[in-house]
């Protein structure tokens, strides 16, 4: 079909500033460095993907995600000329997650699947909640878990005086999940100062408190802050040790009766499934720009599941209303999601891409999101305002 044959690939690097330093055990973060990628077919319909490479989550960075987008997927955009949505899909989840030598491109390949989904969905007026179906996934469609998973708010600072400031907003906006990052030297701190404005409506089961080491302890630490943590009322401890110490999680799974949540130790399905191997496989937070897009984020929350873990959408700091579309696309075909990181919007960056900017409402609450594709609609005048260098244009 040759209006659905893809006329141009476009790659546009953002520089957006953010309203507040975000700060946690890996990283520090002043400004968000986004990837769009813009896919534009023959007959003038344009889809919009987007990433935010971390080294260490992924091992990829801004520069090699625009290299192996250029180098690895536009040559494969040559022969995708889809005649109906379902042929589209295929070809889509067809695009590699590793290089030919074995070297793993997730963050390169959402952007480029998501910009697909939104341009196939929207020329082939199909919504994107078909997919879970091509997927042949049993329980997953409409209305996934919109109808009761609220977004959580985030604690991520070196200050406590400004986790307090944070805290307070948040609750006086009607926020009940929090996830505080921790892996730092005033852990306790941290949680008892946390606690002493919350901790009573999470011991009374009206707001919940989740942990972030974000991989910044080791195993001897661990122990400690187990130890340190006590009877403190905590839903959930993520990501405590550092990716590719897989192999001491099940000493620290049995130190404690909190379920242990898998960020940066999981991005793919082989990983979930050492995780299930190991025996702690608790939870797994799922990152669409980290997993690989939309298609491989669905396959590891139906592992998750089949396998009683609990799923939790995560995001990326400074993403824009591109990523927190895709996010709310995952959540409208998942069941049972416990819980969902995103949608910050205006709270967090200075400025965004879309006519109609995504941000959780009082309570944590997101909108329904209309039309096929992504639903949001990419502004080019703030795209090109927002770049950090010129943008790439790929001519197919």
């Amino acid at each position: 079909m040759a209006n659905s044959a893809i006329r141009c690939v476009t790659l546009t690097p953002l520089a957006i500033p953010l309203r507040r330093k975000v700060s946690h055990a890996a990283s520090q973060r002043a400004v968000a460095d986004p990837v769009v990628v813009s896919v534009e077919l023959m007959n003038g319909m344009t889809g919009h993907g987007e990433t935010l490479p971390r080294p260490y989550v992924t091992g990829e960075t801004v520069e090699s995600v625009l290299a192996d987008i250029e180098n690895v997927f536009v040559p494969l955009l040559l022969d995708v000329h889809p005649e109906h949505f379902p042929g589209a899909l295929e070809a889509i989840d067809n695009l590699p997650f590793a290089d030919d030598q074995g070297r793993r491109l997730p963050a390169a390949r959402a952007a480029v699947e998501l910009a697909l989904l939104d341009a196939y969905a929207r020329c082939f007026r199909r919504p994107l909640s078909e997919v879970a179906g091509w997927l042949g996934l049993a329980g997953f469609g409409l209305p996934g878990s919109t109808r009761t998973i609220r977004y959580s708010g985030v604690l991520a600072s070196d200050s406590i005086a400004s986790i307090r400031k944070t805290l307070r907003l948040l609750w006086w906006y009607g926020l009940r999940d929090f996830k505080l990052k921790v892996g730092m030297p005033d852990d306790v701190e941290r949680i008892r100062a946390v606690l002493q404005q919350v901790g009573r409506a999470v011991a009374r089961g009206r707001a919940t408190l989740r942990l972030d080491a974000n991989g910044g302890w080791t195993r001897d630490q661990a122990i400690e802050r187990l130890s340190d943590f006590g009877e403190m009322p905590v839903a959930a401890l993520e990501q405590p040790l550092p990716p590719g110490r897989e192999a001491d999680l099940p000493f620290v799974h049995d130190l404690t009766e909190v379920p242990l949540i898998h960020d940066e130790s999981l991005v793919s399905l082989e990983d979930a499934r050492r995780l299930e191997e190991l025996g702690v496989a608790d939870g797994f937070n799922i990152r669409i720009s980290k997993c690989g897009g939309l298609l491989p984020a669905l396959r590891l929350a139906d592992f998750a599941r089949r396998n009683g873990t609990i799923v939790q959408l995560g995001c990326m700091v400074g993403e824009t209303s591109i990523l927190s579309a895709a996010g709310r696309r995952f959540l409208e075909v998942v069941p049972g999601v416990e819980f969902a990181e995103g949608w910050f919007g205006s709270f967090l960056l200075a400025a965004d891409l879309t006519r109609r900017p995504l941000r959780f409402g009082f309570g944590g609450r997101g909108r329904h999101l209309p039309g096929p594709g992504l639903g949001v609609e990419v502004d080019p005048h703030r795209l090109a305002l927002l770049q950090d260098r010129k943008a790439a244009v790929f001519n197919l």
